[in-house]
């Protein structure tokens, strides 16, 4: 009795898995109107460097009809193409009979890996990875422009060496300036380094762009972390640039510099009368320590923005520095130590005990000192040879004989919006700082902005690094 029963039990479960199949079988969508809808009509690599692989794209299939589908074929139309698929976690070149149910979703994963070519701009290489259901062709474009680039992995230069805007150079660990040698980098000129690479200069360093064509030292990562959110705005990719003891004459013009562990440090055991770095109508920006970081140097900044910083955007301590018509500001992303934007040590008589060095000596003229943090760290600046004219600053206070003819308690009025990763420091129409400059202290490298707009064209100055342009809107 038992062995009847188990034997008609098997008989019903075997009857309803045939109906089962059938029934999914029969649950499969023919028509051609029941097509696929993707997350994006072109999947695009923006700038990729010829010679290695590329990051991963993603891309979604939908199925929106209620029955399930079969996709007969995914393949790109080249038959020699750049580009690799994945098709949910299998790799290959191309895929048949790939089921999609109902109102669900598969992910295609794709890659390329571009060879050198004899070009120095991008070129652009592009294919169409195709969709056949139900026989009907689907294409979905796929794009990336390939750079050459020249790799730099270890390098010492011993002699004194050019490098231009050919094509990019792109440096792993150091790339290390000798003693005697000097580094010239024209207009246009590309350093991009990888994870914990860093310039160390103990020769010379002459980077010397022009508007329109900066010198650009950042890091080696030109693709978006999220969706049109570029790589930019991220700092620590990169550990940043050296000036050692014993390097002089440094001069940096026409430069922007971004998203570095520790910023623009210049490193000096006592203080030395000679010039460490001269930096000229420059954007220094985003550092996970200080922007620009100066050790008992003779620093000068004419016309230089510093903006994003975790820790103070310029830290000073000892020596000398002229600083003019220079914008420091902070709008960091990421968490921060909540110090000044302006960070001032060794400039007290006190701070000489314990510490011969000369204290100090610094002046700021035309600048904006605007943030989300407080200005400066020291509010008092008596018997100290730091003198602020002409400075518009965050915070309620008076003139007196250190701080002369400045702005408080104001708002420049930028057209940053942090919210929106949006990071530019020129003035808004109605900015307090438009046309509040002294022209006497418009130093002579500064008589153009970053821009190559004319400084005094209309009389005053306006304060910060950029001239204040009329909107044509």
């Amino acid at each position: 009795m038992n062995k009847a029963r188990y034997f008609l039990i098997t008989i019903i479960c075997a009857l309803i898995g045939l109906a089962m199949t059938a029934c999914i079988s029969d649950d499969f969508s023919t028509s051609p109107d029941d097509h696929l809808t993707f997350s994006t009509d072109t999947v695009s690599f923006d700038t990729v460097f010829t010679g290695q692989g590329t990051p991963t794209a993603r891309l979604l299939v939908f199925n929106r009809a209620k029955k399930a589908i079969n996709i007969s074929s995914i393949r790109f139309a080249q038959q020699n193409t750049e580009f690799s698929l994945n098709v949910d976690g299998m790799s290959g070149e191309t895929f048949s009979d790939v089921e999609i149910r109902g109102g669900d979703s598969i992910y295609v994963f794709i890659e390329c890996h571009l060879p050198e070519s004899s070009h120095k701009e991008p070129q652009l290489t592009n294919d169409q990875l195709q969709f056949v259901t139900n026989g009907v062709m689907q294409e979905v474009e796929v794009e990336a422009y390939g750079q050459n680039v020249t790799r730099l992995r270890g390098v010492v230069l011993n002699e004194d060496t050019h490098f231009n805007d050919s094509v990019p150079y792109v440096i792993t660990d150091s790339l290390v300036v000798a003693s005697g040698a000097t580094l010239y980098a024209g207009p246009g000129t590309r350093l991009l380094f990888h994870d914990k690479a860093k310039l160390i200069i103990h020769g010379r360093i002459e980077a010397i762009g022009e508007p329109g064509r900066l010198v650009q030292f950042r890091g080696d990562r030109l693709d978006d972390v999220l969706p049109g959110v570029p790589y930019a705005i991220l700092a620590g990719q990169w550990r940043g640039v050296q000036i050692a003891p014993g390097s002089f004459d440094n001069r940096m013009e026409y430069v922007q510099m971004q998203s570095t562990v520790e910023g623009l440090t210049v490193d000096s055991c006592t203080f030395d009368d000679r010039t460490r770095l001269t930096l000229v109508n420059s954007w220094l920006h985003n550092s996970q320590g200080s922007v620009l970081t100066s050790q008992y140097a003779r620093v000068n900044a004419y016309g230089v923005c510093f903006s994003e910083a975790a820790n103070a955007v310029v830290s000073l301590t000892g020596g000398s520095h002229d600083f003019s018509q220079c914008t420091i500001s902070n709008y960091y992303l990421f968490s921060g130590s909540g110090e000044a934007l302006l960070s001032l040590s060794h400039l007290f008589p006190d701070d000489r005990i314990g510490n011969p060095a000369p204290l100090m000596q610094a002046t700021f003229g035309n600048c904006i000192l605007y943030g989300m943090r407080s200005s400066i760290n020291e509010s008092d600046l008596a018997d100290t040879n730091v003198y602020m004219r002409y400075v518009l600053l965050r915070e309620k206070g008076n003139d007196d004989e250190h701080f002369i003819s400045c702005l408080w308690d104001k708002d420049p009025l930028f057209y940053t919006v942090r919210e929106d990763y949006y990071f530019n420091y020129h003035l808004r129409p109605d900015s307090p700082a438009i046309a509040a400059g002294d022209p006497a202290l418009v130093a002579e490298p500064t008589l153009t902005d970053i821009d190559g707009l004319p400084r005094l064209s209309a009389g005053a100055p306006d304060l910060g690094a950029y001239v204040y342009v009329v909107p044509t809107e």
